[in-house]
Parts: structure tokens; C-alpha cells; sequence
């Protein structure tokens, strides 16, 4: 299952890869509409993940995975063949974003269901970690093959990755759902589970700080070699790659963290550091390339520390009979403040000055900082909740 994901996260940074080099300059977008292009992907999988992993409920999820990882790749590739400019960019890449709905949460759904009874925080973090290499892989195979054969071979390469989860699909074992009545999209139950939420608010904020950073990344670096000279061999491609490959040590660390000290405490320790670092970042955006090489590898630690104690903490906390139904509040959330850090920060950047500026970029990491730091408060409200629910019982 981890490697046929690899497979499925291939196109998940193409677009985000290739923005500020390739795109922006090839359609004259402004780093607001950039931004708005590449949140279509976390846009068409906010409105079609509520759906397709509650569906899991009721049907093997294998199905839904099938069809979402042979959409995503497909769409990927018509990007890269049907792609004219900034609207039909950001179509094409909600579709993509919408195959990947059903390939992502079901993935982890058809996982957890084969799994034998007992603790799978380990077996979830492990799965949630792995997207951070395919991540990796995908910043590195998109920017080498834009850069040398053009943006859209990059498109059509990546495009055929979902095809390793595809095979997957078809050698894992089948798995009826037991018959499940009333309605489909059914939240209900989700949102009177308090533990639940505080976990999949945090995760929102987790999910706005990531994709933010991920969006302008290679932006980012794009200005630093630009101004700072950096060293040949220190190019966007190689900071892209290196910043998402060790997000996957960084978020198992992360949740042995979380089992050794508490849940709650391991992840509000992580979201606080991390808003320090993208505000130090922020602050010296103009600094020696040295310095800002080693916040930026500080940053890839802790941006995904909190990624698998968050979803393994919700997945543990969910009821088993509402677990696609968890599972797709956990993903529309989080996703949805995708959208809107991908967004979010480019509109940002054009307010301070563009991505040749570095107040732009200043601001940018604000705006980073700000979306994490509600993380622990989202935490907070949980464990008051259940703490008050606690009380309630008691009386």
C-alpha cells in the first residue's frame, strides 16, 4: 500500500513544482492566481472526499481507491496535453485533485480494514509518512523533467505514477462492508465525537501550513538564488526534494513522540516550534543562503511532525462504525485549509510586494506562522470539551 501510494502522490506536486518557473511566466499569472491554480487540486478533493471515503463505509474501500487513483493519473496528463492558461490550469487540476480524493483517506480506510485488532498507530503513521517521500519524489522528477524537456513532459510522466497503486489494488484481498442503513453523508456522529474533532481541526491547520509552504517552496528558493548566491549545486530542485524526504523521518519521530509523552502535548510542542521557525525564516528572508538552507531543513521537520499523531490520534478516537465517515471530516478539513494556504499565501505575496520582494516573502511566513498556531488551540477546545463532557457524566 505505502509504495502504490508513491505512485499516487507522483502528480501531487507537478503544478506546485513547476509555478514559479515554468507556469507563471509561460501564462503572466500573478502569484494570487497561481496560488488560486494550484488550491484547485485541495479544492477538488474538499468537494469530493466527503463522498468517496464515507462511501468506504458501505463498500469495500479498494473500489473507491481503483477508481480515484485511475482519475488522478489521467487527469494529470491531460493537464499536461489540454492546459492553455489559468482557468483551464485550474479545472484540469480540480479533477486531479478530486481523483485523489479516493486514493488518499480510502487508501488508509482499505489499510486499517486488513489490519489485525489492536494498536495501528505505528502501521497509520508509516502510511501518512510515506506521502511525504512520494512528495519528495514528485518535486524532484517534475522540476528534472521540466527543466529539460519542458513542463508538460512532466505532466505526462508523473501522470502515469497511479498506476503502482492500481496493481496494488488488485493484489490485495477483497473485503465486503457490512450493510450499513440511513443516510450516506451522515456527520453527525463524527461531530459529536469532541476528541475526534480537536484532532481534525488541528489537522486543518497542519494541512494550511503544509500546503502553503509546499505551493512556494521552490518560489521561495527560486528568490533566494536570485539574490543571495547560492551555490550551483543548491538549487530549488535539490531544497523542493531534500525538505519533503525528511518529513517522513520527522512525522514517525513525531508520533513516537506522541506515544511517549501524550498526544496532545507532542503535537502542540511541534506546532508552536514551527510557527517560531517560519517566523525567523520570514524575518531573515534575506539573510546568507547557509543560513536560510538550515531553517528551511528546520522547517521540513517540523511542518510533518504533527502529520501522523494527528491522523493516527483521529483514527484512533473514531467510532468503528463512522470511521469513512471520520476519515472524510479529517480530509475536508484539512484539505479545504489546503486551499486556502495554497491561496492564502500567494495572495499575500502580491499584497507585499511580489516574489521578488522580500517583505513578500516576510509576510508569507506571517501567514504560514498564524495558520499553524491555531492548531494547539483547536487541542485546547478538545480536551476542555472532553474534559466538561467528563464532568457532566460524573454528576
Amino acid at each position: 500500500m505505502c509504495i502504490g501510494q508513491l505512485g499516487n502522490l507522483l502528480p501531487h506536486v507537478t503544478l506546485s513544482a513547476n509555478l514559479a518557473q515554468h507556469l507563471m511566466p509561460a501564462w503572466g499569472l500573478s502569484a494570487a492566481e497561481g496560488g488560486m491554480m494550484a488550491s484547485g487540486y485541495a479544492f477538488g478533493y474538499m468537494l469530493a472526499v466527503p463522498v468517496l471515503t464515507t462511501l468506504t463505509d458501505r463498500i469495500d474501500a479498494r473500489l473507491v481507491l481503483l477508481g480515484g487513483s485511475v482519475v488522478s493519473g489521467l487527469a494529470t496528463v491531460a493537464f499536461g496535453i489540454f492546459a492553455q492558461g489559468f482557468w483551464s490550469g485550474t479545472i484540469i487540476w480540480s479533477i486531479a485533485g478530486l481523483g485523489f480524493a479516493g486514493a488518499y483517506m480510502p487508501g488508509l480506510k482499505a489499510l486499517t480494514d486488513r489490519l489485525p485488532a489492536g494498536d495501528t498507530s505505528r502501521a497509520v503513521t508509516l502510511y501518512t509518512s510515506s506521502f511525504s517521500v512520494g512528495v519528495g519524489l514528485s518535486f524532484l522528477i517534475a522540476q528534472v523533467l521540466a527543466d529539460g524537456w519542458g513542463w508538460r513532459t512532466a505532466f505526462y510522466v508523473t501522470g502515469i505514477g497511479p498506476v503502482a497503486m492500481v496493481v496494488a489494488c488488485l493484489l490485495i484481498e477483497r473485503r465486503s462492508a457490512a450493510p450499513r442503513a440511513g443516510r450516506l453523508l451522515n456527520f453527525a456522529p463524527v461531530f459529536a465525537n469532541r476528541e475526534a474533532l480537536g484532532y481534525i481541526f488541528g489537522y486543518g491547520a497542519h494541512c494550511f501550513e503544509l500546503y502553503g509552504i509546499r505551493t512556494w517552496l521552490v518560489g521561495f528558493w527560486t528568490y533566494v538564488v536570485a539574490h543571495q548566491g547560492v551555490p550551483s549545486w543548491l538549487s530549488p530542485v535539490v531544497m523542493s526534494f531534500c525538505f519533503a524526504v525528511i518529513s517522513m523521518p520527522a512525522s514517525i519521530l513525531g508520533n513516537e513522540a506522541a506515544l511517549k509523552f501524550g498526544r496532545h502535548r507532542a503535537i502542540t510542542v511541534v506546532m508552536i516550534a514551527s510557527a517560531c521557525v517560519a517566523l525567523v525564516i520570514g524575518l531573515n528572508a534575506a539573510a546568507p543562503a547557509w543560513v536560510l538552507a538550515l531553517l528551511l531543513m528546520i522547517y521540513g521537520l517540523t511542518v510533518p511532525a504533527d502529520s501522523g499523531a494527528l491522523t493516527a490520534g483521529m483514527s484512533a478516537a473514531a467510532v468503528f462504525e463512522h470511521r469513512g465517515a471520520t476519515l472524510a471530516l479529517h480530509s475536508t478539513v484539512g484539505f479545504g485549509l489546503s486551499a486556502i494556504g495554497a491561496w492564502g499565501t500567494g495572495v499575500a505575496l502580491d499584497a507585499a510586494g511580489g516574489p521578488q520582494s522580500a517583505e513578500g516573502w516576510l509576510l508569507v511566513f506571517i501567514v504560514l506562522a498564524a495558520g499553524i498556531a491555531l492548531g494547539p488551540l483547536a487541542l485546547l477546545w478538545s480536551r476542555t470539551a472532553r474534559s466538561d463532557e467528563l464532568v457532566s457524566r460524573s454528576q
